[in-house]
């Protein structure tokens, strides 16, 4: 009766993970404490670790999945599977994929000996490898093993629907990346079909078929449907109170609003999203420090145990030294690993501002088709043509620029000048003149090293802005950070590539 009751405690933790994880906890951490039995401690961690996970808190969840007690004899051998492929999963996360992949090649290890359960668990470790993938934007490598997956698995995943929506939302991931949104849109509507019909409440699946719903529209620009997706997915993200989630989505938001020019909201969104970021650095730069600290007390133990039993000074020495530069190694790697997270995040956000100010307004509405002026097609072209020929001169650096006197330039009236550019660059005149300003200075920062050392001052003189504020405000606006943020990530990534050729 008793046995049978802990059973039915850790059916009820299991439930709640995903949409209770504080609930979860509780249960789970009161069967730790009255659990006699090895296998029933070792899946109170790992529930707990899967809690904590849930709620975006990798500290605590590290160390409940890397308790030595997960991996004694007598835990059932299908948990130690388990336990270890979430170890993967925790270390994927925090860019630590040496140790990821190790992880997981103990499960596959595991899973050689043992009888039961193996179509799930090779599963499980295809799909924790997709993961990987994805995060490290492989995405032609994540779709081509996806694709192999559907074949492989087919009758699995016909009888396993929870891993079928898996694998449909990961595609979805994937092919949202390379927006392909047909594609996304299909593997979408496959997963919100699976999700409908499950009995579980699975919010940080909901949340996450929400956030990738609602960048599939941001990239059809539907901004309005966009943005009321995305808010659906960041009630789902604040019940859970995950940052990682929460950051995600604020980010995707903040796009929204820039790409559909309403800055003041753009700056509320962008702000969250700094802030949020900023926690997640320290929350992962924690996480790190626990997982080795964990991993360093365990080393301790048995240098300990193995000194006890042969007193062997020597080997201590060279074992502790040599763990000692496997740290060190390790904690380079994590800082390159999140330098180029933090690139990607900068590359994302860059390249999604270029394609909606290059992409040309749709002609869905008729409405706003019918309050454009009739200008001549001979005429919309010849100033096409000037209109390329004066991004090319430099002339737009001047600062007496105006839409009159271009205009004037162009021998057109303004009206006309301003309609074709709304029409052909999806921009008013001032925004058109301050992309092109905007990207000339990004050009000579770029080409030119001695750019970097200048003040803003000079680079707001130099691209034809008023004043240092004004540049300042128009550069953050257009890039989504500021002069000196740009300069000082532009520093950081020439020293990365002059400490490669030197080490090289």
């Amino acid at each position: 009766m008793y046995s049978q009751q802990k059973n039915d405690l850790v059916l009820k933790a299991e439930d709640l993970i995903y949409s209770n994880p504080i609930e979860a906890i509780k249960i789970a951490d009161h069967i730790a404490n009255i659990s006699q039995n090895p296998n029933q401690k070792a899946i109170a961690n790992l529930i707990l670790a899967k809690s904590y996970l849930t709620k975006g808190d990798y500290d605590n969840a590290i160390i409940f999945a890397f308790d030595d007690s997960n991996m004694a004899d007598k835990v059932n051998i299908n948990t130690r599977i388990e336990t270890n492929i979430l170890k993967a999963t925790l270390l994927r996360k925090l860019y630590l994929d040496i140790q990821s992949l190790e992880y997981l090649d103990i499960a596959r290890s595991l899973y050689s000996e043992n009888s039961t359960d193996k179509e799930i668990f090779k599963f499980q470790f295809v799909l924790e490898h997709i993961n990987m993938l994805l995060d490290r934007l492989k995405i032609d490598e994540a779709l081509a093993e996806i694709k192999a997956s559907e074949i492989e698995f087919k009758s699995f995943l016909d009888k396993n629907v929870n891993q079928k929506r898996a694998l449909y939302l990961v595609t979805a991931k994937a092919y949202n990346s390379l927006t392909q949104s047909d594609s996304v849109a299909v593997y979408l509507d496959k997963t919100f079909e699976l999700i409908n019909t499950s009995k579980n409440n699975n919010l940080i699946e909901k949340a996450q078929i929400y956030k990738e719903l609602g960048v599939l529209q941001l990239h059809k620009k539907a901004f309005k449907e966009s943005k009321e997706t995305l808010f659906i997915a960041l009630q789902f993200a604040e019940i859970l109170d995950n940052p990682f989630l929460l950051e995600q989505i604020h980010r995707d938001l903040a796009i929204n609003y820039l790409a559909s020019n309403q800055h003041n909201q753009h700056n509320v969104y962008y702000k969250k999203f700094l802030n949020l970021n900023n926690s997640i650095e320290e929350i992962e730069q924690q996480s790190v420090n626990t997982y080795f600290n964990v991993i360093s007390e365990q080393e301790e133990y048995k240098l300990e145990h193995f000194n006890s039993k042969y007193n062997k000074n020597l080997y201590i020495v060279l074992a502790i030294a040599l763990f000692i530069i496997i740290v060190g190694v390790l904690i380079l790697i994590k800082s390159e690993n999140r330098k180029k997270g933090k690139r990607q995040i900068i590359n994302y956000l860059e390249v999604s501002r270029n394609i909606f100010s290059k992409v040309k307004p749709t002609k869905k509405v008729n409405r706003q088709t019918n309050k454009r002026l009739v200008i001549p097609e001979e005429t919309e072209q010849n100033i096409l043509l000037k209109l390329q020929r004066f991004e090319k001169s430099l002339k737009y650096l001047n600062k007496d620029m105006s839409l009159a006197m271009l205009a004037g330039q162009f021998e057109t009236n303004t009206k006309y000048l301003s309609e074709i550019i709304n029409k052909n660059y999806n921009d008013n005149f001032n925004t058109f003149i301050n992309k092109l300003r905007v990207n000339y200075i990004i050009e000579k920062l770029k080409s030119d090293t001695s750019y970097i050392n200048y003040k803003i001052s000079f680079l707001a003189e130099e691209s034809g802005f008023s004043s240092h504020s004004n540049f300042t405000t128009v550069f953050k606006g257009i890039v989504g950070m500021s002069p000196a943020t740009f300069i000082n990530l532009l520093k950081l990534e020439r020293e990365e590539i002059s400490g490669n050729k030197e080490s090289g």
